[in-house]
């Protein structure tokens, strides 16, 4: 399980706090589907919201717990149904970054005046 201090867990749960979540967990509980699907969202977001369904506080508060023994994740916060999971982005080797092909950028929008003018 991640350690962090204080601080840094401060900044996490303000960087969270407009975050909608990405996983629910339904009263199967935590499945081994379920887990791989916190596990791409982490390595994709490296801060996520998961919502745990269900009315028992305990078992909500267990689910945390395990989901982050299970990632290697920090739990940042817990409050009511929801849990904020962080796990830094693993570090890109300089063979990945330069495979990788990059998306063409999207001309910038033009509103219609500016076509009159010309």
């Amino acid at each position: 399980m991640l350690e962090l201090t204080p601080a840094e867990r401060r900044a996490l749960r303000s960087r969270a706090h407009h975050l909608h979540p990405v996983v629910m967990i339904g009263e199967a509980g935590l499945t081994p589907p379920v887990l791989h699907e916190i596990d791409v969202a982490l390595r994709s977001h490296e801060l996520i919201k998961v919502r745990v369904l269900g009315e028992d506080r305990e078992r909500r508060g267990r689910l945390g717990e395990e989901i982050c023994a299970a990632l290697g994740a920090a739990d940042i916060q817990s409050i009511g149904k929801m849990v904020v999971l962080f796990r830094p982005r693993p570090e890109e080797s300089a063979d990945a970054k330069k495979a990788a092909p990059r998306r063409p950028r999207r001309p910038r929008f033009r509103a219609k005046r500016t076509f009159q003018n010309r």
